[in-house]
């Protein structure tokens, strides 16, 4: 079972709050870097809560002593190595 916790969750919240602001400059019309600078921002801070996640499982993976143990360690890296 994951384990998401309250740092995580807010991060996430952060990033849609980002989205957000990004879809109401776009409606305004504001300037076009200004608006990809935005977007680069949550795209930083959504790519920061995924390594984060994976971060966590890998550290779980480690701890377990599952059979599976391995399968969940090679899966992990491919997470981040998909990048």
């Amino acid at each position: 079972m994951e384990n998401y916790d309250d740092k995580m969750k807010n991060r996430l919240k952060r990033a849609t709050g980002q989205l957000q602001g990004v879809l109401r400059m776009m409606e305004a019309e504001q300037e076009c870097p200004d608006v990809i600078t935005q977007l680069s921002a949550a795209r930083s801070s959504i790519d920061k809560l995924i390594g984060i996640i994976v971060a966590e499982n890998l550290k779980h993976c480690l701890i377990d002593d599952s059979d599976d143990k391995e399968e969940k360690i090679d899966r992990a890296i491919k997470m981040i190595v998909q990048k």
